[in-house]
């Protein structure tokens, strides 16, 4: 995460990753993968049969129905991403803050990226009014503006949208004749799921939405890449899904054998996995207040956290504090809190705020501990917060803010 010499890397290398769990992956799902280390050839372009009926079986539980021919799998987020943008054509928009991956794709495909504005109770879906605004903009310039992305529960803001807010912004899209991704990662782990309602678009236009999960939000560890895309079941959603499929296989963006054992399993939600997403988002939810309430005390501002394994935070209030240790932006920002904290700290440049406002994402996960061991003990502890490892990590991250204050 630090400043690279011109010339010496691109941004992209330097992208910040998505916050991985962090904890050991689950005896079964290792037995799983394990078992099928032995097969020496990969999963067909898409996903076997056994992985999509999983996939179909996990959105089924969930209220979005279909069938295994509308589902495909890819090695990650990223390329079935980058598959989908190529298989749709045209412009893309795109909420502003936004996860960090979105952005390099689109541009890596020769297509302008337009960030839209989100409104200020949550991030990951568009204001309504500024959507069609920009839509309009765009197309006065001579733009073809086809695809709108969007996060729910968004990375990296980790808000949840609430109903209205997605209802209003998906039906200004469908409205101007834009394809909706929706980009549903992180909706398991929701800190208190009895009191937040994610909303998937999809089940309001399900003729019109794409909906992707990113297994390692919450099934698996981020070492074992498994994505899959649910597509409408109509004719149009057919034939994207065969281009998306043409594109995968052109890239060779297989799933590995073992990884799809393993996630196979994990989409299936035995009682052990189930256990484990809910254990761990209540403890992510823990130390995210925490870490919420230290950044308000010294009179920086972040919206509650509601999902996820991070928290957005803007230091614009500290900025004369801030200016006498020589941070004016946010890149050295980064820099700052990445040195200080002892973790990447990624600014918000990253996700395609303004390089002059002072934000940044702030990973949660190192509040647990340093180890595996150490996290997993933080999981089964009655208050985690009372453990060693979690209260110095707390103590610092709390002193790091106090000094701005």
């Amino acid at each position: 995460m630090r400043r690279t010499a011109p010339g010496e890397s691109g941004p992209v290398r330097f992208a910040p990753p998505v916050p991985g769990a962090g904890l050991p992956a689950l005896p079964g799902l290792t037995d799983a993968c394990a078992g099928a280390a032995p097969r020496t050839e990969p999963e067909p372009p898409g996903g076997g049969a056994v992985l999509r009926a999983a996939a179909c079986g996990y959105w089924w539980r969930r209220g979005l129905h279909g069938g295994p021919d509308g589902v495909v799998a890819a090695p990650g987020a990223q390329p079935l991403l980058f598959a989908l943008l190529a298989a749709y054509g045209g412009d893309v928009l795109m909420p502003r803050p936004c996860p960090a991956w979105w952005i390099p794709q689109t541009r890596l495909l020769g297509r302008p990226a337009y960030q839209v504005p989100t409104p200020a109770q949550a991030g990951g879906v568009p204001d309504p009014y500024a959507l069609l605004e920009t839509v309009r903009r765009v197309r006065a310039e001579g733009g073809t503006p086809r695809v709108l992305l969007l996060c729910p529960a968004d990375d990296p803001t980790a808000t949840v949208a609430p109903p209205e807010l997605v209802h209003e912004a998906c039906e200004a899209a469908v409205g101007e004749g834009l394809h909706i991704i929706s980009d549903e990662t992180w909706r398991d782990t929701l800190f208190r799921p009895h009191e937040t309602m994610l909303f998937s678009p999809a089940e309001m236009w399900p003729d019109e939405v794409v909906v992707v999960h990113d297994a390692a939000g919450s099934l698996l560890p981020a070492a074992w890449p498994m994505a899959v895309a649910r597509y409408p079941a109509t004719g149009a959603g057919a034939a994207l899904r065969a281009r998306t499929l043409d594109i995968l296989t052109a890239l060779g963006a297989m799933v590995a054998g073992p990884v799809a054992a393993a996630a196979a399993l994990a989409l299936d939600e035995p009682g052990a996995v189930i256990e484990r997403t809910r254990a761990a988002a209540e403890l992510y939810g823990r130390v995210a207040v925490a870490a919420h309430h230290a950044v308000l005390v010294s009179g920086a501002l972040a919206r509650p956290p509601q999902a996820g394994r991070h928290l957005y935070a803007d230091l614009g209030p500290l900025r004369t504090r801030l200016a006498e240790r020589g941070v004016t932006d946010s890149l050295e920002l980064e820099e700052h809190l990445s040195g200080r904290l002892g973790t990447p700290v990624p600014g918000g440049h990253r996700f395609g705020d303004e390089l002059g406002a002072l934000r940044v994402r702030l990973p949660t996960g190192p509040l647990l501990g340093a180890t595996p061991e150490g996290r997993l003990e933080s999981l089964g502890a009655p208050d985690p917060l009372e453990l060693p490892q979690v209260a110095r990590a707390l103590g610092d991250f709390e002193a790091a803010f106090a000094e701005l204050s």
